[in-house]
Parts: C-alpha cells; structure tokens; sequence
C-alpha cells in the first residue's frame, strides 16, 4: 500500500520567519499531510476533533495546542465527534531556520532546544498551559506590525520550552526520530532494541549489556525515560507494527510476528489497548486520509 500523504507547501517565502493564520471554521477537511516547516497549532471550541499526529489518534478537548517540528511527522485533525458550530484555528508555520543551531546550543535556548526535540514526534500542551499563552496567542494572530509579531512569537516559543506536563504524541519508531537522552547506557540499550525489536529482549540481558544487575537497571531505566523496561519495548514493537500497517499491504498477522509480538491475540489487545482502537481500524483510518488526496 504505497499511498501518498500530501507535502504541504506552506505560503513561506524565503525574506519570511513564518506564517500566521487565523480562521473561523464549522469543518475540517484538509487531508493527511506532512511539511518540513515547524507548526505550532491552536484550536478553540473544537471538542470532538480527531486529531492524528503520526500513530497518536487522540479526540480532543474544548481547546488543543500542539507543536510539531517533524519534517515527515503525518497529521490531521477530522470533524470527527465535533459538533460545535464554530471553531477557531490559529497555525502559525515558521522554518526550522529561525532557530538555527548556534543559537539553539547556547545556554538560553536550553529549554527550546530540548522541547523542539521532543516536538519531533509531535508536543501536546495541557490546559494550564494553554490558559497561560491564550492571551499571546491571540496577540500574534492579530498584531499587524511584523517586528512585534516576531518577538511575540519567541516569547510564545519560550513559554511553551517551560511548560510542564507537555505529552510527546506520535513513538519514535512511527515518527523516523529517537527521543534523546543524556545516558549513554540507556542509549545503547535503546539502539540495541531499536535493532532488534523482532527478537525475544529479556531484562537479564539488557542489564548485563550496561554492566548493571536486572533490578538495578529496572529502576535506572525508568527514572531516565519514564518508562519500564517492558512497556518501552512494546512501545517500539507497536511504532514499527503502526507504520508497517500504514506502509505496507502485509497482512496483520505478518506484522504482528515481524514486529516481535508471538500471539496475534495478544497483540490486538496491545494494540486497542495503547491505540484505542484494533489494528484494523488504524489501518483504515490511515487508508482513507490518504485516499482523500
């Protein structure tokens, strides 16, 4: 299944730092579609939205805010349970060259390097902080003077770099990006599994790659990600499953043996469990956003 996603040409000239837009609207209709521009992406009274950001398939909540820096990360958001009779839209689009890396490596822009990291697989910001930016959000979309836009615009960067409990949407294995991280041990074991998420990952070995006992490495590894060991592993066998269902006409009982999972059953529950929906589904909800172009 070879379907293209559309390649968005954002209207960014090159004497350009970025794009706003503000739109009214009662529908969503853009398709599936992916662009090298950073996006950072503002919806009011959209409850009910489906909104796709790479595997992630979330409905959302009276208000959304979401910060995309993945150059080949799929997204769209769907009329979906949405009901509401207008809803407001703010994108603002801008080159991954307004923040070159010199810039970025400096102590100041700790922050924001770090988050646009993060927003490779695409960020989504909770209400506190939504509540918090409102006013500047609404400021960038309808200041005139394009010098003040800008500034408003890197304060808006800055507040969301120290936002606290942002939610990284889409997995890694999904999203052609690795989460960075500052241990080299829990780095190579990260490498190995990406590597070798088709075969059997026990604990005791993974340990003993990192000169660490089992229990010892348990606990390092989940204060360093987030995550145990176990569901990390799942994670990544889930990510490569979601884009071979996406990608490929493999048939779900062949994904789920190549992707490292031994009883189809299991996986489906995985699946539905961590997806919110079968591997079916997923595979037709992909299907038909790329149909649409």
């Amino acid at each position: 299944m070879n379907l293209s996603i559309l390649n968005e040409i954002p209207p960014l000239s090159d004497k350009d730092c970025f794009h706003v837009v503000e739109r009214y609207k009662t529908e969503f209709t853009f398709p599936l579609h992916q662009h090298r521009e950073f996006e950072i992406n503002f919806i009011e009274h959209g409850k009910g939205l489906k909104r796709t950001i790479g595997d992630s398939i979330e409905y959302v909540e009276d208000y959304d805010l979401i910060l995309i820096s993945g150059e080949r990360l799929e997204h769209v958001w769907e009329q979906g349970n949405c009901v509401s009779p207008v809803i407001r839209e703010i994108t603002i689009q801008f080159s991954p060259d307004l923040l070159p890396s010199c810039l970025l490596e400096k102590n100041q822009f700790n922050t924001i390097r770090k988050m646009l990291v993060k927003a490779e697989h695409g960020v989504a910001f909770p209400i506190e902080t939504i509540m918090k930016v409102y006013n500047l959000i609404d400021t960038i979309a309808r200041e005139d003077k394009g010098f003040e836009q800008f500034l408003r615009l890197l304060k808006l960067i800055h507040e969301l770099s120290v936002s606290e409990n942002s939610r990284s949407l889409a997995s890694s294995s999904f999203a052609h990006a690795e989460r960075n991280t500052e241990s080299r041990r829990v780095c190579k074991v990260k490498d190995y599994i990406n590597q070798h998420y088709t075969r059997e990952l026990s604990l005791s070995n993974l340990s003993q790659m990192v000169g660490m006992s089992p229990v010892a490495f348990s606990r390092f590894f989940k204060l360093r990600t987030g995550k145990t060991l176990s569901d990390y592993i799942i994670d990544i066998r889930l990510g490569y499953a979601s884009r071979m269902l996406v990608d490929s006409n493999k048939t779900i009982s062949e994904i789920c043996f190549e992707c490292g999972f031994n009883n189809l059953s299991n996986f489906n529950r995985i699946f539905k469990k961590k997806k919110n929906m079968t591997p079916k589904l997923f595979r037709a909800h992909y299907r038909k956003n790329k149909s649409t172009i």
